[in-house]
């Protein structure tokens, strides 16, 4: 009998009920795009607008502090995003959790983790930029682990900003089934909110930081531009939605909830990618965004998620995203913290607690869950139990990134993510012996940590060779050895650099 009918069997129908309400408001999302197109100065907004922090902070750090996700030193003198960081808010009732990625493609694999365990993501695109290299590369990724998305072109507010070329070359490039669910009320210098095409409202955004949300009628001088954009949103999701198409093809009128239950049908089925707008430097278009997010991207259990049972020759299994049956967890992303090594867990089916036992399938070691945490970015919220759909990280777990965790009464494994092969190496070496300890510390914790990054020895010369996806990749790892693990002054001899 499965957990699920257990609980039934003993009339916990209402605990099913609890489970499954708190399911359906639960949303786990990840920020991803092309380098400088305004991730993280998006995800420090929403956490803003939630609650989750009181004060904005801008991305390159000029006032000290620096954006909220991006916590490492390096981040913040930068001005991008190195490690991808999870945080969660809150939303009109629903729990979100996120990730924020990197978007230099040297960091490629914190993306690719990231999505591997995501429900949902925002693409974000830059208004004057358009679909660029990595806007490519974060999109192909989505496909591969089936990821419905939203898309939010940014920056409506800089000098040349044109949505409507971006919409259009993320049809071309993309191969977007694509259409814009609001339309922007002035553009560059002139930007002052936007037209919901669903509802036909006009939002703008007031008070010292856009916090308040000010709806109103279409403007006049705008009617008609409005209804042709509502007109194309509906041809576009009819295409992909039988029964939109069949409302729209009776020529019945068809309200802003029919609208809305289509966008959600086709872009959880991945047919469709709604397009918002906005500038979240400005601090427009966030709120709307939240919203979308919530209405139209995939709770956990919407989600089919496939383990491989070892007992069975690796048969597939459809887990049922309940916290009622066995636990499934995966282990996707490690970190040394000051406490030790902190793991990253997505929870898929079952229920974790503090101080329960749980079995690592892929070496067969039975281990204590010693300490709970929810993060935000470094900041972290002890907690004493955790359900499917979460994500969590443990402390003092000893295991590698890949790695599937059960309660023992199962011998799941969750398929792993794509690592990409190194593409670039560099001949290393600490120009201090007394230093040589630390050196291979840090070696072999940035190795465990990350996939991409590599290190062997030259036989020829005895010196240590680091690979990984670029020079900017091995340059932060250098940097990270020198500040981290103090092995001081001049690290590399002679930067050998090759492919």
């Amino acid at each position: 009998m499965s957990s699920a009918s257990a609980l039934r069997a003993r009339g916990d129908d209402k605990e099913l009920a609890r489970w499954r309400e708190s399911m359906d408001r639960m949303r786990n999302i990840g920020i991803s795009a092309h380098i400088d197109s305004g991730k993280t100065t998006l995800t420090e907004r929403v956490l803003y607008y939630t609650g989750r922090i009181h004060e904005i902070h801008e991305v390159r750090g000029r006032d000290g502090v620096g954006a909220k996700m991006d916590s490492m030193d390096l981040e913040r003198e930068k001005g991008i995003t190195i490690q991808s960081a999870a945080t969660y808010c809150t939303w009109n009732g629903y729990q979100i959790n996120i990730i924020d990625t990197p978007g230099h493609v040297d960091f490629t694999v914190e993306v690719e983790r990231a999505l591997r365990v995501l429900d949902g993501a925002i693409l974000v695109l830059c208004s004057v930029g358009g679909v660029q290299s990595q806007s490519i590369t974060v999109d192909r990724q989505m496909k591969r682990y089936e990821i419905p998305r939203v898309a939010f072109i940014n920056k409506l507010d800089r000098m040349g900003a044109d949505p409507w070329k971006v919409l259009n070359q993320a049809r071309a490039k993309l191969r977007h089934q694509s259409a814009a669910v609001q339309v922007p009320i002035g553009l560059e210098e002139e930007f002052e909110g936007l037209v919901d095409l669903v509802e036909l409202k006009a939002l703008k955004f007031e008070g010292g930081s856009g916090q308040e949300v000010v709806t109103s009628d279409v403007p006049s001088n705008m009617q008609d531009f409005v209804m042709d954009k509502r007109r194309e949103l509906i041809e576009v999701v009819s295409e992909v939605d039988d029964q939109l198409a069949e409302a729209f093809l009776n020529d019945e009128p068809i309200t802003a909830n029919e609208l809305k239950a289509a966008i959600r049908r086709a872009t959880v089925a991945r047919k469709f990618i709604p397009v918002y707008m906005g500038s979240a430097f400005k601090n427009k278009g966030v709120q709307p965004l939240l919203n979308g997010v919530l209405d139209y991207l995939p709770c956990p259990l919407e989600v089919e998620n496939i383990a491989l049972d070892q007992n069975k020759s690796e048969e597939k299994v459809s887990l049922s995203g309940t916290p009622a049956g066995p636990l499934v967890a995966l282990a996707f992303k490690l970190e040394e913290g000051r406490f030790g090594q902190l793991t990253y867990l997505r929870i898929y089916e079952g229920v974790i607690r503090k101080g329960d036992f749980i079995q690592n399938v892929n070496t067969g070691k039975k281990i204590k869950v010693p300490r709970l945490v929810r993060m935000h970015s470094n900041e972290m919220e002890d907690i004493q139990e955790a359900h499917a759909g979460q994500i969590v990280a443990v402390f003092g777990v000893d295991c590698s990134s890949g790695d599937t965790f059960t309660d023992g009464s199962v011998k799941y494994t969750m398929t792993s993510m794509h690592v990409a092969e190194p593409v670039m190496s560099l001949a290393v070496n600490p120009i201090s012996k007394d230093s040589g300890g630390q050196f291979s510390k840090a070696l072999n914790r940035f190795q465990r940590e990350d996939p991409t990054f590599r290190v062997g020895l030259d036989p020829e010369s005895g010196q240590t060779i680091i690979s990984g996806m670029g020079e900017l990749h091995l340059d932060i790892y250098v940097e990270r050895i020198r500040r981290e693990y103090k092995v001081h002054k001049q690290l590399v001899q002679g930067h050998t650099w090759f492919p």
